[in-house]
């Protein structure tokens, strides 16, 4: 992971420090930060629109609690911390391939407390 590119996920009364990846994705996130959007749930993941419309790079169809993901179809960055709707026993399922862009520092599962309609931020850490 790239020391220099950690950030801030804010969300209601929670906020974790995460490390966004080298991938061309997360240097487009990277770019365009701060971030504020308002985040949906799918099972135990957040996701928001980001305003950016970037191709598949890599693409993930399972991924682990803590990553970090860009999904194309909905130019959306999302927080995994358990099971989604499409998930198979204990794999982490994502509607569709992601670019994974990075990954939480720390718990996860803290944002189990965010609910749909939270503003989430992202920005640079400090």
């Amino acid at each position: 992971m790239a020391a220099g590119r950690a950030i801030v996920i804010a969300a209601g009364n929670v906020a974790v420090e995460a490390q966004l990846n080298e991938s061309k994705t997360a240097t487009a996130i990277w770019d365009v930060l701060p971030i504020d959007a308002t985040g949906e749930t799918w099972g135990d993941e957040i996701y928001f629109d980001i305003g950016l419309t970037v191709g598949l790079e890599s693409p993930r169809d399972v991924v682990a609690v803590g990553d970090l993901g860009y999904w194309p179809p909905g130019r959306a960055f999302c927080i995994f911390f358990g099971p989604t709707p499409l998930s198979r026993g204990a794999e982490i399922r994502p509607a569709s391939p992601v670019n994974l862009v990075g990954r939480i520092v720390g718990e996860p599962r803290v944002f189990k407390r965010v609910s749909a309609g939270t503003r989430v931020t992202l920005r640079r850490a400090p």
